[in-house]
């Protein structure tokens, strides 16, 4: 259930409280990625210790691989994990439409090879939410299309209709005890779309609705756009969950669109190749220029790494390939993360998010190398990528 505890005068955002079976999570909230029941380079201890309340999980990923013997022997993906705190599952869908020449929509889903061994796999409605099912997942997402943001409007409106069509056979599916289950809203920068498909979505009263088809290499504008017209058709009582987004700045804008869930690989990923987020934007961590600093990543940072580790220290564990720099890295940018949400929240509730909102966005300046990194962000989610 989802709960609107107040929204901002000088925008759309919104404070709430969406509760699961397995706990509260405040919002807005941003969900660390476990693609494969795990957040690359951080432990479930350290996930609890920054703030973490709710991981995501994909479905296609852990479906071929432990699959579903071994989870279910296990219990369920919380108890394989030991995570005791609430997941959501994406469905799935994504990672099979990026599959290009080696699938083929059918009907009532998608026939396609597997990354790992080429054998035949179908994947639909009823498989994903079978599949979600099983994981045990808090909230599951529908299975639907998600058409490049390059394809003709043509094409986007197969997508919709068959988005609207999966999405009424997902609903219809058995769920895990207490399982939530979210619509996507597809249609990519065409208004009309994109307001067919949350209108008849809607119309099915899902638990939730996310914004998807962002982030999929998409201009920055294009993005929030798609989120602009797609926000004033989703109920004020449902939690609304923009999917892949997006950086630090991307986040604070997009909370000031309405939006209340977000997920993205881009905090480990970047740390993985020694890029620092910090409230001004990011830095190259293995650079020459901290060589001799002895200073945190971020000063006034509460992390575990900026609270014991210098920023030279990093950079040599960086640079001679100790696997505790990218760890300590990837620590700092998670909590990072999690930080900026946890302010936005407090703020909403203060009257002061206007502010707050004006300041963040004055001081953090884009890199390039993050540019870049969001460019083929759509090649996280995709089969054999990391996460």
């Amino acid at each position: 259930m989802f709960e609107l505890l107040k929204t901002d005068p000088s925008s759309r955002a919104r404070l709430g409280r969406l509760t699961t079976t397995r706990g509260v999570i405040e919002t807005p909230v941003f969900m660390p990625v476990g693609t494969q029941a795990s957040v690359k380079a951080l432990d479930g201890r350290e996930l609890k210790e920054m703030g973490t309340q709710i991981l995501l999980g994909n479905t296609y990923h852990l479906n071929i691989r432990p699959g579903r013997e071994i989870i279910e022997q296990a219990g369920g993906l919380h108890k394989f994990m030991n995570w005791s705190g609430p997941i959501l599952t994406d469905s799935g869908g994504f990672q099979v439409f990026s599959l290009g020449k080696i699938r083929k929509v059918k009907g009532h889903g998608v026939e396609f090879r597997s990354h790992l061994d080429g054998s035949l796999i179908f994947l639909g409605p009823k498989e994903s939410m079978e599949i979600q099912r099983w994981l045990g997942s808090d909230i599951a997402m529908v299975f639907d299309e998600c058409p490049p943001h390059t394809a003709s409007k043509e094409d986007v409106l197969k997508a919709v209709k068959r988005t609207i069509r999966w999405a009424a056979e997902c609903r219809v599916q058995p769920r895990a005890p207490g399982q939530f289950v979210f619509g996507i809203v597809q249609g990519t920068h065409h208004p009309d779309l994109r307001r067919k498909c949350a209108e008849e979505l809607v119309a099915m009263d899902f638990d939730g609705y996310a914004i998807g088809g962002v982030s999929v290499g998409e201009p920055e504008p294009e993005m929030m756009k798609a989120v602009e017209i797609s926000e004033p058709h989703l109920p004020a009582n449902k939690a609304r969950y923009a999917m892949g987004l997006g950086t630090p700045a991307q986040m604070v804008e997009l909370v000031a669109r309405g939006v209340d869930m977000f997920d993205c690989v881009l905090p480990t990923r970047i740390a993985r190749n020694g890029t620092a987020f910090t409230r001004k934007g990011t830095f190259a961590v293995k650079g020459g220029a901290v060589k001799a600093d002895f200073g945190p990543i971020e000063k006034g940072c509460t992390c575990f790494a900026c609270q014991h580790h210098t920023r030279a220290y990093i950079r040599h564990l960086m640079n001679v390939n100790e696997i505790l720099g990218l760890r300590l890295v990837s620590i700092h940018n998670s909590h990072f993360y999690l930080e900026v949400m946890r302010e936005i929240r407090a703020h909403l509730a203060a009257g002061t998010f206007a502010e707050y909102r004006r300041e963040f966005i004055a001081n953090y300046v884009p890199s390039e190398n993050v540019r870049r990194a969001r460019a083929v962000a759509a090649a996280a989610a995709a089969p054999g990528a990391a996460s």
